[in-house]
């Protein structure tokens, strides 16, 4: 157990190096089945193009905060953590990631399920273990309650699902940590501008977020 445990957080710490133009032919391996070979020339696809239509299978904005809103993750080693956790558990998971921003004290996503996929519970109860370990082991303690709950609301409607797009990609200039989404590291902004036509993302950032309802008064450091 602790050999594997040792083998995964230095694979995690090889993920934290990789540049940020061959994560995406990470999230691609880690999507494939036992046994599925690796394409050949396949693009970079995370995090996806929107779909322009709400997945059959259940579309989701997930927000979770941490107990009493410590910030137990604040540090860019710990939010590294954070989203090398969520881009491989997705994956592991059968959800696929449309949107996300990791802060020190909550986050924020946006992802399809599938017909295969894990139930959401399950998810979100494996990347709340493993963090909350991670953490804790950082800080020399045992059994410290990190995480607090998390609230889910499934998107029904095309225009409510790019409200809580761009939602969550400008959250970082919401919290005042930057004056320009993409300068956040720990977002999919970036990401998202670079993969998306700028058409797509012109249209993604013209939606309105200050009607959505989202809890989100946590005051990130």
């Amino acid at each position: 157990m602790q050999d594997e445990e040792a083998l995964r957080q230095r694979l995690l710490e090889e993920v934290r190096r990789l540049p940020a133009d061959r994560l995406p032919d990470l999230e691609r391996f880690l999507s494939l089945r036992p046994g599925q070979a690796v394409p050949a020339q396949v693009p970079p696809h995370w995090p996806h193009a929107p779909l322009h239509r709400i997945s059959e299978h259940g579309t989701y904005i997930v927000t979770a905060g941490t107990y009493l809103k410590q910030h137990f993750f604040a540090g860019p080693d710990r939010l590294d953590q954070l989203p090398a956790e969520l881009l491989a558990l997705a994956a592991e998971h059968g959800w696929q990631l449309e949107a996300w921003a990791v802060f020190s004290n909550h986050y924020h996503f946006v992802a399809h399920t599938s017909a295969e996929a894990a139930d959401l519970k399950v998810f979100l109860k494996n990347l709340h273990g493993r963090t909350s370990w991670a953490v804790n082991q950082l800080d020399g303690v045992v059994n410290r309650r990190v995480w607090h709950n998390y609230r889910d609301t499934q998107l029904t409607f095309e225009q409510s699902y790019f409200a809580r797009l761009n939602y969550v990609h400008q959250n970082p200039v919401k919290h005042g940590l930057v004056r320009v989404a993409n300068q956040y590291r720990w977002c999919s902004a970036g990401w998202f501008e670079r993969t998306t036509t700028r058409a797509a993302v012109q249209t993604i950032y013209r939606f309105r977020t200050d009607k959505v309802n989202l809890p989100d008064d946590y005051d990130p450091i």
